[in-house]
């Protein structure tokens, strides 16, 4: 079964052909991944209009490119998968548009597809790994832990309070004069920095609920660069590594909540995993963190390579393809959704100073 897939939620217009082969093993045949970051660096993050316009400007090429690189013709594909949230809504409808026109000229089944779910299943795509297992969702937009059991079927443990973590790192680059995007900027400047001199706090740290929360962490920065400004380069570097130490720290004592509850839940499970995903999972430094965890409690870690931990549409199409194997197809009128989250049944959290909830 042969895939293409589509990924147009924020500011990466992605398409890629992915195989799922008899033995339910998947294959990349292509991954095209067009960045908007030069187009959107000038503002210091994401602007919707902006970012719909590029989508609509370079997905038609994309998506040839993919093929191309498959070696494949569209008569060849054997269905369509597009994200239909959650993320920004002009760039959801351009995306979703598209893969209902080729779906429906082609004549080819269509899947609608969580963006989160591609997300929770990538790890089934590079490592194979069977259900269930933990996923830990580090993103610009989220910030999860979530039980997966089975296709669609999704248990959120805990979720962020206020900012999800992505959005932590940005807003901590942006306020140090860091360059967008926020999160390896930051990363590269920890990497000169001495950790120890600044003791920030970590946020929930021996609570015993399971959620996440770095608004806290985030105001302790500003004030501790307040206090000795105007900054110089090592202070910049030194508040990065001690901002970063401190969030490891915390993910440290969040995460080994969630798989202690995991070993008591699935006693029989030999060497359970834990999945990180996310553009966040793509940052060394706390890759170790969870590594080291994982180890202590006799996990073992996955975390996909770094190109499918950001937004891409190999994630996608094997999302669709996993539904293709025991779903119907999804209908052409579906809707974009801005925000959808994976399990449907927790309630949104709103913590302090948040107009709405997070997924």
């Amino acid at each position: 079964m042969r895939i293409l897939g589509i990924e147009t939620s924020c500011d990466e217009t992605a398409a890629s052909v992915v195989e799922r082969d008899a033995q339910g093993k998947g294959h990349i045949l292509s991954d095209v991944v067009l960045s908007q970051i030069e187009d959107h660096a000038p503002y210091g993050g994401v602007v919707p209009e902006i970012a719909a316009r590029a989508h609509v400007e370079a997905l038609d090429s994309l998506v040839k490119q993919a093929l191309a690189q498959a070696n494949l013709e569209l008569d060849d594909i054997d269905a369509i998968a597009a994200t239909a949230g959650p993320g920004l809504i002009g760039g959801l409808i351009v995306g979703l548009m598209t893969a209902k026109a080729i779906a429906m000229a082609a004549d080819k089944p269509f899947y609608a597809i969580n963006h989160l779910e591609g997300h929770a299943l990538t790890a089934r795509l590079t490592d194979g790994i069977s259900f269930p297992y933990l996923l830990l969702l580090v993103s610009g937009g989220h910030t999860q832990m979530v039980l997966v059991r089975g296709l669609g079927d999704y248990e959120r443990l805990g979720t962020t309070i206020d900012d999800a973590l992505g959005e932590a790192f940005d807003k901590t680059a942006k306020l140090l004069g860091l360059p967008y995007p926020g999160g390896p900027a930051v990363e590269k400047a920890a990497l000169e920095g001495n950790a120890s001199r600044f003791i920030l706090p970590r946020p929930l740290k021996g609570e015993a609920r399971l959620d996440f929360s770095f608004s806290g962490l985030k105001t302790a920065v500003r004030q501790t660069a307040t206090e000795i400004a105007p900054l110089s380069e090592q202070d910049v570097a030194d508040i990065c590594a001690a901002f970063q130490e401190a969030v490891a720290d915390t993910l440290s004592d969040r995460v080994s909540r969630s798989l202690k509850r995991f070993k008591q839940d699935f006693p029989d499970k030999e060497m359970p995993e834990l999945v990180v995903a996310g553009g966040v999972a793509a940052n060394k430094r706390l890759r170790s963190a969870l590594e080291e965890l994982c180890d202590s409690h006799g996990f073992h870690f996955i975390a996909p390579p770094h190109a499918l931990c950001t937004d891409n549409a190999a994630m996608i199409a094997w999302a669709g393809a996993e539904r293709a194997m025991s779903m119907e197809a999804s209908s052409l009128d579906v809707a974009p959704r801005s925000r959808w989250p994976l399990d449907e049944k927790s309630a949104p959290l709103i913590g302090t100073g948040r107009r709405g909830a997070k997924a």
